[in-house]
Formats: structure tokens, C-alpha cells, sequence
């Protein structure tokens, strides 16, 4: 059985979750990688084992099911492994207002961006504590830090979510050997435009405030080796966050609401 650490990560068959899994399998990591396309899974294990010489195993689950977190942890326990890093970034948006989807799409959405995502910690994070080591990421946003306006109703309020559970699971954990770190990306060239019907107006923005996934990645993971708790990369994004949480909030919602009623699609 190998001996190397094993990092688990959600939504890995393409964009951040991708990359997270390159950058481990680098780093001398086993991956378990998680996901809803298991094809895609299938070609990334092979890609990082024949690249890195590391052993990967793909999970494909549907992390918006009740209690999914469950058989994912079962599947890497029947592997005879634990897992040392958690990768949270299985998560998708839903550009219509709140009552233009059904409710199950709502439900789907909260299931695989919070209740899941603590679900996985709350599996692993105790057998990290007990070998004094380990981390817990998680995928934040920028929405984290911005006032709700029309469109992706309950997004910023779920990656607000996200911000202060790792903040609260960083303090429990202080002294243990385990890092928290929460990543708070903005515009990143991945398939979640895609994947929410937002691609063309995605495709409109400056070069210079889009990022890519490995861009990304690459300062989670130096922020997190340093045991930082919240980074956001890229300097306009920081930029950003900035005056998102010190402008008056009415200025920052009408300035929003201009902004993003172009990602606002008809219910």
C-alpha cells in the first residue's frame, strides 16, 4: 500500500478541481478525485499517475444527494487510505432569480456547496487532528465578500458561509497541525460560465481581470503552506475585496446591480 499522503478533491473533472489535483499529484500526492464524470476522472488519474508516478483513484458521485458526503469517505476507507487534504470545489451557480428554478434546484445547490462540503470536513478533519497533520481547503469567491442583488440569489450567502465556517474551523483548529484555508477567486477561466448559460457574457470581460485555474491554485496553495486562512489572489481582485467591504453598502449595491445585470438570465 503506498505510503504517500493522499489529497480528496471535489469537483475535479475540470477547472480549479483540476488543477488542485495537478498540483498535488506534483507535490508527491495520491489523489481521490470526485466528481459526476467519471470519464473525466478516469483520463485526469491517468494523466497525473503516468506524469508523476503517484497512485489516483476516481470517486463519481453526485455531491447534491442527501448525506453524499458518506460513501465518498467509505469509498477511500474500503481503499484502506485516509485522507490528509480535502480539497471543498465541487459547486455550480444558478444565474435565474430564486423562484424561476424549482425548488430542488435550489435544494441541489445548497446540498453540494455547504451541506456536503461540511460534511467531508466533519469526516476527515478528526483523523488529521489525531496524526498532527493534514489541511482543509475550501472554494470560496469573491461573492463572499458583496451584497446580494438580482440573479444567483443564494450564492453569495452560501460562499459567505464558506468564509466564516473556515475561519471558525481555522481557530478550532489552531495548534493541531491541521491548516484551513478558504480561497476567494474572482473571474477564473474555467467551464463555470459554461456550465450556467453565462459563457458569452464571461467571454466579454478584460483579459486582465480574469485569472486561470492554475493561477489560482498556485496561491491557495502557497497561502495554506503558510498557514494563511483567507487568500485572494490576484491584485485587482484584492483591490476588489477591498472596497467591497468598505464602500457604503448602497453605493456598492447600486454599482453591483448595474454590473451584473447582464449575468441575470430570464427565468
Amino acid at each position: 500500500m503506498s505510503t504517500r499522503p493522499l489529497a480528496l478533491i471535489t469537483g475535479a473533472s475540470a477547472g480549479i478541481g483540476a488543477a488542485f489535483a495537478r498540483a498535488y499529484a506534483a507535490r508527491g500526492y495520491d489523489l481521490a478525485v470526485v466528481a459526476r464524470r467519471a470519464d473525466r476522472l478516469e483520463a485526469l488519474c491517468g494523466e497525473v499517475c503516468a506524469a508523476h508516478g503517484i497512485e489516483a483513484f476516481a470517486i463519481p458521485a453526485d455531491l447534491a444527494g442527501f448525506e453524499a458526503w458518506k460513501p465518498v469517505l467509505a469509498a477511500v476507507e474500503a481503499r484502506g487510505r485516509s485522507v490528509d487534504v480535502l480539497v471543498n470545489n465541487a459547486g455550480f451557480s444558478i444565474a435565474q432569480s430564486f423562484t424561476g428554478v424549482p425548488w430542488e434546484r435550489q435544494r441541489d445547490f445548497l446540498m453540494t456547496l455547504v451541506v456536503n462540503a461540511c460534511g467531508l470536513a466533519y469526516g476527515v478533519v478528526p483523523g488529521m487532528v489525531e496524526r498532527r497533520r493534514g489541511a482543509v481547503i475550501n472554494v470560496g469567491s469573491m461573492a463572499a465578500f458583496a451584497p446580494g442583488v438580482v440573479g444567483h440569489s443564494l450564492y453569495p450567502g452560501a460562499k459567505s458561509l464558506t468564509v466564516k465556517w473556515s475561519q471558525s474551523l481555522a481557530a478550532e483548529l489552531k495548534g493541531t497541525g491541521v491548516k484551513v484555508t478558504c480561497v476567494c477567486p474572482g473571474s477564473t477561466l474555467t467551464e463555470f460560465a459554461e456550465a450556467n448559460g453565462t459563457k458569452a457574457q464571461m467571454d466579454g470581460m478584460p483579459a486582465r481581470l480574469t485569472q486561470t485555474a492554475e493561477q489560482v491554485v498556485a496561491a491557495t496553495l502557497a497561502a495554506n503552506d503558510r498557514g494563511r486562512v483567507i487568500v485572494i489572489p490576484g491584485a485587482h481582485n484584492q483591490v476588489a475585496a477591498f472596497l467591497l467591504r468598505h464602500l457604503p453598502e448602497a453605493l456598492v449595491i447600486a454599482i453591483l446591480t448595474r454590473a451584473s445585470a447582464r449575468f441575470h438570465l430570464e427565468d
